[in-house]
């Protein structure tokens, strides 16, 4: 390890964070950063205890949490994966990288990093793209775009051309209004949905949605099953949603999304549950419609996509996104700007639901 140290976030049991000085890696990319973006429902379950991933270690090649071996636990020194920064140095010539160069990069919560480019992805960000949304770039954005092409890959096969493939032209629910399901139904409207409606119960984040210029449903106010199988008809007994993108993670909410589904559909989901999925309901709609359910994580694209959909291009579709509307993204998504020392009562705030967050960064760090 080298003598430098950064501001790093941990949490080091459920309930309480801090910030510590740790080592830095020995590594040849040095970069400060500029801005961390909270994933608060990932993060929010390591600080709450729930993940899944103190309690068991994940075994990569069986591809299963084993509980028969120790979990890696308390404490947890890297959370966050949505930074960008600065390049202060360069032990080694990177193509496309030199000094001074803005950055996108999943290295957590902490003021300067070092990283091996063989090994962690590192994507240099335009001079035209507003530093603070590159916190979508190598990740975030990434896993939003995934979802449509898991859409577009139901739809038509490994052959997918363009994340428009699956929903250009046709109806488009999304369950949830957090960055996940804002950015999903943003990239829907811009890849040519004839309709993108967003569910979701709290009236700040429906009236985000509506800004980016999608229709809002709140499920406390009426069913939003029969509201869009009123609306969506394709044919006798063929009512529903062409396509829904599920990012809300609570297990009613798939069943919501699965009750918005025309027969035979998909729901594409996003969204990371911390419950036990009782309220699902896999006997009813799920059964009656044979409809299908899609996991649609950034560890991989869908079957057979691969050689044309890596995380590069889907990290150069999300550049694409906020070229064209970065402006809306700031104003609507953005609702925080904190400085590091702040993160433990963010943290803290979120658990106890004490403030309406939608977006928040770390910035400065």
């Amino acid at each position: 390890m080298s003598a430098s140290t950064d501001r790093v976030l941990v949490v080091d049991r459920p309930g309480h964070a801090e910030i510590r000085h740790l080592p830095r890696p020995d590594a040849p990319v040095v970069v400060q950063t500029l801005a961390s973006g909270v994933s608060a429902g990932t993060e929010l379950s390591f600080y709450t205890g729930t993940n899944p991933a103190l309690h068991a270690r994940f075994d990569a090649d069986l591809g299963l949490f084993r509980r028969d071996e120790p979990a890696t636990g308390y404490p947890v020194t890297r959370l966050g994966y949505m930074e960008v920064a600065r390049i202060t140095a360069l032990g080694t010539p990177v193509p496309g990288l030199e000094v001074g160069a803005t950055v996108a990069m999943t290295y957590g919560h902490r003021s300067g990093w070092a990283a091996d480019p063989e090994r962690e992805r590192i994507v240099a960000l335009p001079p035209d793209l507003d530093p603070l949304l590159g916190i979508y770039v190598a990740h975030m954005g990434p896993i939003c775009a995934n979802g449509l092409l898991h859409a577009a890959a139901d739809r038509v096969g490994t052959q997918v051309a363009s994340l428009g493939d699956g929903v250009r032209g046709l109806r488009v629910a999304v369950v949830g209004a957090g960055v996940v399901g804002l950015l999903c139904a943003l990239f829907a409207r811009h890849h040519g949905a004839a309709e993108v409606v967003v569910v979701d119960p709290t009236p700040g984040r429906r009236a985000a949605a509506a800004a980016l210029g999608a229709d809002v449903l709140d499920p406390d106010a009426g069913d939003p099953a029969l509201e869009l199988k009123r609306r969506w008809r394709h044919g006798p007994g063929d009512r529903g949603a062409d396509v829904v993108l599920q990012c809300r993670g609570r297990s009613a909410a798939l069943a919501t999304a699965l009750r918005l589904c025309r027969p035979q559909a998909t729901v594409v989901d996003l969204a990371f549950y911390g419950d036990d999925a009782a309220a699902v309901r896999l006997g009813e709609e799920f059964h009656h419609n044979g409809l299908g359910i899609r996991c649609a994580q950034i560890g991989r694209v869908p079957r057979g996509t691969a050689p044309g959909w890596d995380r590069d291009r889907l990290s150069a579709e999300t550049v694409d996104l906020l070229r064209a509307h970065g402006a809306a993204v700031r104003e609507h998504l953005v609702t925080d700007v904190l400085p590091l020392d702040a993160a433990p009562a963010l943290y803290d705030d979120l658990q106890r639901r004490a403030r309406p967050v939608l977006q928040a960064v770390l910035s400065p760090c």
